[in-house]
């Protein structure tokens, strides 16, 4: 159970509050997830809301690159609702089951290349709170500035995520994978 009420609709709240979670569901069509947490601080949660639609949604870091990113994130933080709303997302944009399998077992093998560079990455920056210059220069190179510091946003926008998911105690969708924790 949530240790915060769940706030999933804008009838819930009055004012300035209302308005905010209106945009949002106007915006990303509810207000399920972390913004059903967010919104008990509704200034807090519009902000949130513009870096996660340029995290998501705008920007040229490639969705599947930002796909991995926050499945790494999501099995680092044990965060159950964002492992398993990112895994159909996964799914959906093409990672192969394999490699969804192996960020969740905490694996590498049998992972495609171009792949495990960016899980690593993500792996080497959520664990050790910095990435090993060979790999930092590999990522960049792949990437240029531009994407490498959209990637290492996005990794931090599902840490963000993750944390706000777990502090509440949110639970996941029923319908979407757990991790094992």
């Amino acid at each position: 159970m949530a240790r915060l009420p769940v706030l999933t609709s804008p009838d819930e709240l009055t004012g300035e509050a209302r308005r905010i979670a209106e945009r949002i569901v106007e915006s990303r069509t509810s207000l399920e997830g972390p913004f059903s947490i967010w919104m008990h601080a509704p200034e807090w949660t519009e902000r949130v809301a513009h870096l996660g639609t340029l995290v998501r949604f705008e920007g040229t870091l490639e969705k599947r690159i930002r796909t991995l990113a926050a499945l790494v994130a999501g099995r680092h933080f044990q965060a159950q609702y964002v492992w398993g709303i990112q895994g159909v997302i996964g799914a959906e944009r093409g990672i192969p089951r394999a490699t969804i399998d192996a960020i969740r077992d905490d694996r590498s093998d049998g992972v495609p290349a171009d792949d495990l560079q960016i899980i690593d990455f993500a792996r080497q920056l959520l664990r050790k709170n910095r990435v090993e210059e060979p790999l930092a220069q590999a990522v960049l190179a792949r990437l240029g500035a531009d994407e490498y510091v959209q990637l290492t946003t996005c990794i931090g926008y599902y840490a963000m995520l993750a944390m706000t998911v777990n502090a509440a105690e949110l639970e996941p969708n029923p319908a979407h994978e757990a991790l094992e924790v």
